[in-house]
């Protein structure tokens, strides 16, 4: 076939779509308990929100951004990750002039042009959640816990929440100059992308991948010993409200997170798959965001959970995701009096929400029979001249061989208290 799905992307077939089902329901209700309600933001948005909103300095709109001209030579981009979004939603539509906090919940799916591999995909799926309008350390410690219950209810136990503050803008300043003094006498050992941020965002500089880089500032300052009173009562406060909780954290003064807007509160939550660590979670504050995308003064916190690496985490574990179970009824049909008058009786079972099908193609009462068993189907009814006549099928339980002899009529009461 000539045309094939692109690079970085994939089909999600009946024998996967199943899992996806069940981790976003899951997801649903845990955010229900937790009070946050969902959003859904378009998949295009204006380049500048990103530019502005996640940062000129990141990898994200240096490099992964899938950017074009539309039609009207607008500079529209597919949105590489859903706060920027959500931001630009919450001003947009006013949400700040309502009670606040205002605590919202997203599944989106998101574009970046990297290279593909296990677990990362050009077009990959994030769960997020996001909660504007409270300072408080206890919103902080809400968010971790969130994440963390979804996480045991999808099964996973070896995790470990890493927990950080990188300042605020006072802070963070003074700690940037005292960063570019370190820096000075080792920038022309490090990456040209490294290099580019030293005077922009120099904090961006330990976020880097390059393994050469990370060997030249393995002794830089750490943020987290030069953060502000404000800063560090707000750090404490956090491990006051997880603790209070009984969730375990380790601080990593290493977690800076990949875009320019966090602030104070930076988190991860790693997985320990099979011996390997792997990120499942990350997230933290970004008390300035709003503001930066010219809304009113709001603080924000929240956190995305890729579905993809979380699905692959759920199979290194061999954790099982439960699979709905096989149609309730198969009807059988012999002859084309039955054929039509099955119809009747599907649109009787289905009205009473019980699952049922049919065969389509013609098969053989055989195959149809192994078709029942292939669907996984509760129940089997055959339905020719003799059974409309008498007004009587017999209904065989697929699991036990068990048959039992019901009136057509009243087929769809009759099975609704069974099933």
């Amino acid at each position: 076939m000539a045309i094939k799905a692109q690079r970085g992307t994939k089909d999600i077939l009946p024998k996967d779509s199943y899992k996806w089902t069940y981790v976003e329901n899951l997801f649903r209700e845990v955010c229900s308990l937790f009070g946050y309600d969902e959003i859904r933001t378009p998949i295009f948005e204006s380049t500048d929100l990103f530019k502005r909103g996640v940062g000129e300095t990141t990898d994200i709109v240096q490099k992964e951004m899938y950017s074009f001209q539309d039609n009207g030579g607008r500079d529209i981009t597919l949105k590489p990750e859903g706060t920027a979004g959500a931001v630009r939603a919450f001003i947009e539509n006013k949400l700040y002039a309502n009670t606040q906090p205002s605590k919202l919940f997203y599944i989106t799916p998101c574009f970046r042009y990297e290279r593909p591999q296990a677990g990362r995909m050009r077009q990959f799926h994030q769960f997020g959640v996001e909660a504007f309008g409270s300072e408080s350390a206890s919103i902080d410690a809400e968010v971790m816990a969130l994440a963390m219950e979804f996480f045991k209810r999808v099964g996973l136990e070896k995790l470990e929440l890493r927990i950080n503050s990188i300042g605020c803008p006072k802070c963070r300043n003074e700690y940037n100059n005292k960063l570019r003094l370190y820096l000075a006498e080792k920038l022309d050992k490090l990456c040209g992308t490294c290099q580019t941020r030293y005077e922009k965002n120099p904090l961006r500089i330990l976020d880097c991948k390059n393994e050469a880089c990370q060997s030249e500032i393995g002794d830089a300052p750490l943020m987290i010993d030069n953060i502000c009173d404000g800063c560090k009562d707000h750090f404490e406060k956090v491990k006051v409200y997880l603790d209070s909780m009984g969730i375990n954290y380790v601080v990593d003064p290493k977690i800076v997170r990949g875009l320019d807007y966090y602030t104070k509160t930076a988190f991860e939550i790693i997985s320990q798959d099979i011996g390997a660590q792997s990120t499942v979670c990350g997230g933290g504050r970004y008390d300035g965001l709003v503001e930066q995308l010219e809304g009113p003064k709001t603080p924000g916190i929240g956190f995305a959970i890729g579905v993809e690496r979380l699905l692959l985490t759920l199979e290194n574990n061999d954790i099982e995701i439960p699979k709905e179970e096989g149609t309730d009824i198969f009807v059988v049909t012999i002859g084309e009096k039955a054929e039509i008058e099955s119809f009747k009786i599907l649109k009787a079972l289905r009205s009473n929400n019980i699952s049922c099908d049919k065969d389509h193609v013609g098969k053989s009462v055989k195959a149809q029979f192994k078709y029942s068993d292939k669907i996984n189907a509760k129940y089997t009814i055959v339905l020719g001249d003799d059974e409309i006549e008498k007004d009587l099928a017999t209904l065989k339980n697929m699991q036990t061989s068990e048959q039992t002899e019901i009136k057509l009529s009243e087929i769809a009461d009759v099975l609704k208290n069974m099933i």
